[in-house]
């Protein structure tokens, strides 16, 4: 039973019930940590970052920069390596906990993403207005409104160019949809997909290749969509999955290696320089998840992907370590007995009485703790600038913002503010804040303001280090 998406009718009929928080769903009581643990990246997140070199794996300490200076001081941390790694250990320890209200609107709120500059937020709302905010210098001054065209139910996707300069967002039409970012063009152009289905057509996810020429999508008809902007026209559409294509990401900047993530359960992996219409192939899958895919997000390095599911879980992926044709086929048999809908429907107790792996899971990790229901919520690795990539950040159905540590699958913040389901969240890749929005109308900010316990624990740390060293 396909119950994957963004659906076209009237929301009003069914979505008026959605306005109060869900309850929280039950973490996960033992996570096995086991393949984290001989992975690479574990161990490349301990030679990049201080804090974790000396606590483990576990969760970073609460590490004041005064104290960090104070130890630099006093010699316990070489001056010379006073440096990337130990900020980032302090910047760790800093995640956004305090909510300010951006803006309020009429209508639900899809899409809200930083440009990779983390100058420009964008978002996108029911009330077909993409609204462009200048963020720099920590500001956040609209100076854009964009009427989208040929709009079915809201934007759904959106999607910077890599210079900030042109933006494209997907609806419930055969087109998307390229504008300029700052107006001074007047660029609105309609690209057509000319898709082969004779029904409603969407792309549900949509991004730009890393130098500007290709924009990939993933639409409904369960197939992927290149378009070229130097050609003026669709290059490529390949049937990739057995359901709605629900999420699409490039694995690096090279743009070569692409993931897909599907209703089918599976996100597969493609390789942009031999996949042709006429013969599609795959060049691995993943598998391990019990129900459809809403997001993928790449770690930028080739290697890793996170897939945000609707059987209520976040799974770490590294695409070396593709999975058995067994455990496609449990994957497969698991999405077929599902018989609930996400859109409208409560997740069923049995979904959270099943969190056994399905044999030949070939995930790293997984993250549960979070609420994937009405919509296709997402989910992001935290930047790397400031905080080494150290954590997995997602939507919530109840209204808040989840952030897991990535090596320990524990919660190490809720973000509680909204009171209706968070679709999408974006950490500015540069400083501490982050911006989640909601379908309670909104877009709030979040910043780091310490609290009553964070002065505590830094308070202590500081004193303990003045003891020791005045031995």
């Amino acid at each position: 039973m396909s119950s994957s998406n963004e659906d076209d009718g009237s929301e009003d009929e069914y979505m008026k019930d959605f306005q109060m928080p869900f309850s929280v769903p039950p973490a996960a009581a033992n996570i096995d940590t086991s393949a984290m643990d001989a992975s690479e990246l574990k161990q490349e997140m301990l030679n990049d970052s201080w804090a974790l070199k000396f606590s483990g794996t576990g969760p970073t300490p609460k590490s004041s920069v005064s104290h960090l200076l104070l130890q630099r001081e006093h010699g316990t941390i070489d001056r010379r390596n006073f440096q990337r790694a130990i900020w980032r250990s302090a910047s760790d320890c800093y995640i956004p906990n305090k909510y300010e209200l951006k803006e309020r609107f009429h209508n639900k709120v899809f899409c809200g993403t930083y440009s990779q500059s983390g100058d420009i937020f964008l978002s996108a709302c029911q009330d077909r207005q993409i609204r462009i905010y200048d963020t720099s210098n920590g500001g956040f001054r609209k100076f854009n409104s964009i009427h989208a065209l040929d709009v079915g139910w809201s934007v759904l996707d959106t999607s910077f160019s890599p210079d900030s300069r042109y933006l494209v967002y997907s609806s419930w039409s055969d087109y998307l949809h390229l504008c300029d970012v700052h107006g001074q063009q007047r660029v609105h152009q309609s690209l057509p997909l000319i898709p082969n289905s004779q029904h409603g057509f969407c792309i549900f996810s949509v991004v730009f290749s890393q130098d500007s020429r290709e924009i990939l999508g993933g639409a409904n008809d369960r197939c992927l969509y290149v378009y070229d902007l130097e050609r003026k026209e669709r290059t490529l559409c390949v049937e990739a999955h057995e359901d709605d294509v629900n999420a699409v990401s490039f694995a690096d900047e090279s743009s070569q290696i692409l993931f897909s993530g599907s209703d089918d359960g599976l996100c597969k992996i493609w390789d942009r320089r031999t996949l042709q219409e006429s013969d599609p192939h795959h060049v691995g899958i993943l598998a391990g998840h019990l129900d459809g895919i809403t997001f993928i997000d790449s770690r930028g390095d080739g290697r890793y992907l996170l897939s945000n599911c609707k059987d209520q879980s976040i799974k770490l992926w590294d695409m070396r370590h593709l999975s058995s044709k067994k455990a496609q086929d449990e994957t497969k048999q698991c999405v077929a007995r599902q018989n609930w809908d996400y859109r409208w429907q409560q997740v069923p107790r049995k979904v959270y009485r099943n969190r056994k792996r399905i044999t030949g899971d070939s995930s790293l990790m997984t993250y549960q703790g979070h609420t994937v229901l009405n919509t296709l919520i997402r989910a992001r690795f935290s930047p790397k600038f400031t905080t080494g990539q150290r954590f997995i950040y997602t939507g919530c159905a109840n209204g808040a913002v989840v952030v897991y540590d990535i090596l320990t699958g524990q919660i190490v913040k809720t973000l509680q503010g909204h009171n209706a389901c968070v679709r999408d969240v974006s950490w500015h890749p540069y400083q501490n804040n982050l911006m989640s929005t909601s379908w309670d109308c909104t877009i709030a900010q979040w910043s780091y303001v310490m609290d009553e316990e964070d002065a505590q624990v830094a308070t202590a740390k500081t004193c303990q280090s003045n003891s020791s060293c005045s031995k």
